[in-house]
């Protein structure tokens, strides 16, 4: 991306747009992913790494268990901050925003995108919650394929899809000598204002 692009790109979603493309070129292993921080009831924040499966100005979007530990801090604290890590571009972008559940015609097609191996994984897994052993995992995913076998896999009632709606987003971007260029954008009733921080 030029120099004039960074300098006069206006939208963030754009600018977002942009820099993922070129990501998706360049990053060896899920140029997706991203850290998903969260925090409970009580504040206590907790992240891990999920992967971006749809994006554009209405949010951010990934699919999950809605009955593990990020699903519980959401329901509790519904707010979440994303980042963005791509080594190869040396490039950096952290997204805040509120979080809220994607349509259910949206898990549904998502979910009917996925792999049969992976949709029969979804309906095996009791996220967060510990097993006796890894044995236990396995075999309930044999019985999740003789379930289904010779028919469609629907999407468990318990799985599904959240979009993070941002009102912050900052691009950092690497810069000889650490001098370091970030551009914030931050929306308000009015719409976004951006402005250059440094570094």
């Amino acid at each position: 991306m030029t120099e004039e692009v960074w300098a006069l790109a206006d939208d963030p979603f754009a600018l977002f747009d942009a820099w993922y493309q070129e990501a998706r070129g360049t990053e060896i292993n899920d140029s997706n992913a991203m850290a998903l921080a969260t925090a409970d009831a009580n504040g206590c924040p907790s992240v891990r790494m999920v992967l971006l499966k749809g994006h554009g100005p209405d949010g951010f979007v990934f699919y999950t268990n809605r009955e593990g530990r990020k699903a519980s801090d959401l329901a509790a604290n519904a707010h979440a901050a994303l980042l963005f890590h791509w080594k190869s571009l040396r490039r950096q972008i952290r997204i805040e925003g509120a979080v809220t559940l994607a349509t259910n015609a949206e898990s549904d097609a998502y979910f009917a995108s996925r792999s049969r191996d992976s949709q029969l994984g979804a309906w095996a897994s009791d996220q967060s919650r510990p097993l006796d052993g890894r044995d236990t995992f396995e075999r309930r995913f044999a019985e999740m394929k003789a379930r289904f076998e010779g028919g469609e896999v629907p999407r468990p009632p318990h799985w599904g899809g959240y979009r993070v709606t941002p009102h912050r987003i900052e691009f950092w971007l690497d810069r000889a000598y650490r001098l370091h260029e970030r551009r914030l954008y931050v929306r308000d009733a009015a719409g976004w204002t951006t402005s250059f921080l440094y570094p």
